[in-house]
């Protein structure tokens, strides 16, 4: 365990809700204009908006004409490579460096500074009295909040099975509320990873953290497709709970995310 003090009062959060806000537009918004010509069933039913990413996807096609070389290099880009051109890294999952740890977490590509969101923790949002029994055993997905929501971020078995039907269950005509990608190989978020961010260690350090997340009632309904969590409950009305991985140092490519995964709060 890493202690780390806690001012009293403090909500123990490295960035603030702002910050953690304003980076998944960012990488929301460009994942979405990547994937702009899969989106015209969504943008015909909102007119304002199509015009508001008409003027960006305007702005993107110009800057990647004078950035490239050539024509042929104006394409649709990998999810990945969004990532890279949005935040400057990319995240992968590999076998760990730690024996016997199975899945990892790295930095494959690019730089990752001190304070930067660098993953999402996705699954099925549960409160404390709702039933996960059966899905926790066996299960060392299960991320407990703070204030003991928890998260199961099992990508097999029934909580695979129950975050594809809360999903499907919420979803608006073709407005989705949730992504399901990360139950797969092939993601739309590449952030969506965080569950196999191993413990730390005496030889690995932890260089990233947990943070709360609370997606706010304003956040834009064509990007929900990519919030890689679900509420279990469909007729509860609260903020939607997400938790987010943020780094505790400079991260350089190729190294390994380590995080705590009990941390002792004074």
């Amino acid at each position: 365990r890493t202690l780390r003090y806690v001012p009293e009062g403090s909500q123990d959060k490295i960035i603030s809700d702002k910050d953690v806000f304003e980076t998944l537009l960012k990488i929301f918004k460009a994942l979405f204009i990547n994937d702009y010509s899969r989106q015209a069933h969504i943008l015909a039913l909102l007119p304002a908006i199509k015009c508001k990413y008409l003027e960006l996807q305007t702005v993107e096609k110009k800057q990647a004409k004078f950035n490239s070389r050539s024509h042929q290099n104006q394409h649709v880009f990998s999810p990945e490579e969004v990532l890279f051109n949005t935040l400057g890294f990319t995240v992968t999952r590999d076998r760990s460096s730690l024996v016997s740890a199975g899945t990892g977490v790295f930095i494959s590509k690019g730089f990752v500074p001190k304070g930067t969101l660098v993953s999402m923790y996705p699954g099925t949002v549960y409160r404390k009295h709702e039933p996960i029994f059966f899905q926790s055993l066996g299960n060392p997905f299960i991320f407990r909040c703070i204030d003991g929501i928890l998260i199961d971020g099992n990508d097999k078995g029934l909580s695979r099975s129950v975050y594809r039907s809360c999903s499907r269950r919420d979803q608006l005509g073709p407005f989705q509320m949730s992504d399901e990608s990360w139950l797969t190989a092939a993601l739309q978020n590449p952030l969506a990873v965080g569950q196999y961010v191993n413990n730390c260690s005496h030889e690995k350090a932890a260089n990233v953290c947990y943070q709360e997340f609370d997606v706010p009632g304003c956040f834009p309904v064509e990007l929900k497709q990519y919030l890689p969590n679900i509420l279990y409950s469909h007729d509860i009305e609260s903020h939607l709970r997400c938790v987010v991985l943020v780094t505790l140092r400079d991260i350089k490519q190729g190294e390994e995310l380590f995080s705590n995964y009990y941390t002792v709060i004074n």
